[in-house]
């Protein structure tokens, strides 16, 4: 159990959070199976929540394939878009109000400090991105000892706001799948992105003001996402939000050891029922 969450006798809560940015594939049908399994051993809530932020590859018709993916391959919740429920809405779309309540809470406690930099500037620096499957560059932090007035009276200024980590802390937790996990903050992360310049929350502020917001005790997901769970328990710290259990899944790859991605139509769960393999014949496989 994670320590820093060890003392909290809250009922089991799961979650699926997929993103309508394209059809699903038997990677993310594996993970929320998972999820599901998980939740069902323990008496517990599943919850659905769509996370349909990213305007720019977000599609409606990715929603209702969404939902009808999940419901094909054997998967239910108790809350979601389609059920309503106690924490409502359940669409990231609808929730901008609680992220710009946590933006405040994290301004005021001077977390956060806005950034004109793009990615193409941070990859030009001296600091390589992070390797294996995390992909954010680290930040050689630029901006971090600017004045903000100094950014915000800038003409046309295009600016992110950035967490502003402490370097050199050992973030560490145990993962259920995976164990003990140790990341040092500034070296394997950097100041991370908490609200993009086109005026969206990004995915580690969201993903952790709904978590924290919907009560849930255990997120199942993608080992991909180990480093994220380091930055994002310094959000839930921040925000003085209970930190949830965390069990991070294998990633399913492709033939050429490339893990899974939404262009893998051959592995997606549409093409696979119109090639006649049923749920059960997925799940056994």
């Amino acid at each position: 159990m994670n320590p820093l969450s060890a003392n909290h006798p809250r009922p089991y809560r799961g979650r699926l959070a997929p993103s309508p940015t394209g059809y699903l594939h038997l990677g993310h049908a594996r993970t929320f199976w998972q999820a599901q399994v998980r939740a069902r051993a323990r008496g517990g809530t599943l919850v659905l929540r769509n996370e349909d932020l990213d305007a720019a590859r977000f599609k409606m018709e990715f929603v209702g394939a969404m939902l009808e993916d999940l419901r094909w391959f054997g998967l239910a919740w108790s809350e979601g878009p389609d059920l309503g429920g106690p924490f409502a809405p359940y669409n990231q779309s609808e929730r901008m109000d609680n992220y710009r309540a946590a933006m405040e809470q994290l301004r005021a406690g001077n977390f956060i400090y806005p950034c004109t930099c793009s990615r193409k500037d941070i990859q030009a620096a001296t600091r390589a991105p992070h390797a294996n499957d995390d992909d954010e560059p680290i930040y050689p932090g630029t901006c971090r000892q600017k004045s903000p007035s100094s950014i915000f009276h800038l003409p046309s200024a295009k600016f992110a706001w950035r967490f502003r980590v402490p370097d050199g802390e050992v973030i560490s937790f145990t993962d259920g799948n995976l164990g003990g996990q140790n990341f040092i903050a500034g070296k394997d992360f950097g100041d991370f992105v908490v609200w993009r310049g086109d005026d969206v929350p990004a995915y580690q502020l969201a993903c952790v003001v709904d978590d924290a917001a919907m009560r849930i005790t255990e997120v199942v997901r993608g080992a991909d996402l180990l480093v994220s769970t380091a930055r994002q328990i310094l959000l839930y710290r921040a925000l003085a939000a209970p930190v949830p259990d965390f069990f991070h899944c294998e990633l399913m790859r492709d033939e050429a050891g490339a893990r899974l991605a939404k262009r893998h139509d051959a592995l997606g769960l549409r093409t696979l029922r119109a090639r006649g393999l049923s749920p059960a014949q997925l799940r056994s496989g």
